[in-house]
């Protein structure tokens, strides 16, 4: 710990938004950056406690307090070698991961938490500003060949480890580009899309090769990979979006999140789409179906596409925004969050529940909305009761539903060669990350539900390993 009284000598600093004002008229990243001194100030606020609980917080095992430490005493070449020996994409989480690492950090249980994610993407950008970060080179290889399916975070984050222990690694993209959600699902606004090229560009210097355009199961068949390939992995995300099935649920004006987010983040990358099918909600009233992360992306990008008003509503109580007594540190905190989208414009409201969808012609006018309470069973498990004489009709021109994700995608490959799933329809995988076809593994969102990037980066790595032993043990 360089200093020992940094906590208490320097408070929590964070870099802040660009002004509304500017930020809403385009697609540029809304956080700012501290200049080098504050940063290394910031930086000096880490106590390296005796229990780290950041460090048992973060799922990829970032090994916060030596990081912090080499930026204190400005070795940033060892703060990204540091940061780069748990996660290959420090740059992805520096800026769009909610930091479980925060929360669990001993001086955020007076609200002055270390700024670790803002630490972090600093480090990574320094890193590449003084080229520190270059492509390494396998200097051996295997001659194992392995085929990894889907382009996203726990797919990349598996092909580097996996490249890097020697294989020859190939990956299958459905889109025209990889990266996942990264990529088409989290707006512009939130990370730019050249930093995922700029690793992309080092990952096929390093000899990965990317295939985009292949939707394997249909376009490239999985028994042709599994011919081909020594191992194949299956890291095809948590794509089934979570539907609502009420009364005007086909209408025109009705989507799931992601169809607006991906629309716009083509959009963004130069693509074209006919009047018809472009999702415009300029002058539009636009109501949000779902009040995590996915709605607020979708509360900014209304807001950007000149939405006359915006609405989120969340079916559940309104959280405090306080830590509840049965909610401690350093567990995560069930509380308010209010991100950069909401506070661009947004009427947000909870206790919410969908009844109907009420159009005209075909195309959606209204939504019938009811007020629901929340109490316990006998049991003591949630049940929620319609309250009544609170039902609403609201105007209404565009319906986002962002209420997650359920499993994977089944069509495909996963029904073509005969995958497992279990019972929430997530791939099955025993210990190995083996699924029940010989030679074939799953990683991230596949297997594990829809969750964080930072965890799904974790399950590609331990993905990685467990292919690789499975090669080795055949040598």
């Amino acid at each position: 710990m360089g200093n020992p009284k940094g906590f208490m000598e320097v408070g929590r600093k964070e870099s802040g938004y660009r002004p509304i004002s500017e930020r809403v008229d385009d697609y540029g990243e809304v956080e700012q950056t501290l200049n080098e001194g504050d940063r290394v100030l910031q930086a000096s606020r880490c106590m390296d406690c005796g229990i780290p609980f950041c460090h048992w917080a973060c799922p990829v095992g970032s090994k916060i307090p030596e990081w912090q430490d080499a930026i204190y005493k400005g070795e940033w070449k060892l703060a990204s070698d540091i940061l780069h020996s748990t996660n290959s994409f420090p740059e992805f989480t520096g800026r769009i991961c909610p930091n479980p690492c925060e929360k669990s950090c001993v001086l955020a249980i007076h609200d002055e938490a270390v700024t670790i994610r803002e630490n972090e993407a600093s480090v990574v950008e320094k890193a590449f500003a003084e080229g520190y970060i270059q492509p390494r080179i396998p200097v051996r290889r295997t001659g194992k060949k392995v085929a990894i399916i889907g382009g996203g975070p726990a797919g990349l984050s598996a092909a580097d480890r996996l490249n890097q222990m020697g294989h020859t690694v190939t990956v299958f993209e459905k889109d025209e580009a990889v990266g996942g959600l990264l990529r088409f699902g989290i707006p512009d606004f939130k990370l730019n899309k050249k930093v995922i090229d700029r690793r992309i560009d080092i990952f096929e210097k390093e000899g990965i090769i990317i295939k985009t355009n292949q939707y394997v199961g249909f376009d490239v068949k999985g028994a042709q990979l599994l011919k081909d390939f020594d191992a194949v992995v299956l890291a095809i995300g948590a794509m089934q979006p979570r539907d609502l099935p009420v009364e005007g649920r086909e209408l025109k004006g009705v989507h799931f999140a992601m169809e607006f987010l991906t629309q716009q983040n083509r959009v963004n990358r130069g693509q074209k789409f006919a009047a018809k099918d472009r999702i415009d909600v300029k002058g539009k009233n636009v109501l949000v179906i779902g009040g995590g992360d996915t709605g607020s992306d979708c509360v900014g990008t209304s807001n950007r596409q000149k939405a006359k008003s915006v609405t989120q509503i969340e079916i559940l109580p309104k959280p405090p925004v306080k830590r509840a007594d049965e909610n401690p540190w350093p567990y995560w905190p069930t509380t308010l969050k209010t991100s950069s989208s909401h506070s661009e414009g947004c009427d947000r409201q909870w206790s919410l529940s969908t009844k109907r969808f009420i159009g005209q012609g075909g195309t959606l006018k209204q939504v019938e909305l009811v007020e629901v309470e929340w109490s316990k069973d006998e049991n003591g498990g949630w049940k929620m009761n319609e309250k009544a004489g609170s039902e609403k009709i609201v105007d209404v021109d565009h319906v986002f539903l962002s209420m997650g994700f359920v499993h994977a995608i089944h069509e495909g490959i996963v029904k073509e060669i005969g995958v497992d799933t279990d019972q929430r329809g997530n791939l099955k995988i025993d210990g190995n990350y083996q699924t029940s076809v010989d030679k074939v593994f799953a990683a991230g969102d596949s297997h594990n539900g829809a969750s964080l990037v930072v965890t799904a980066i974790q399950k590609g790595k331990e993905a990685a390993i467990n292919v690789d032993n499975f090669l080795m043990e055949k040598e």
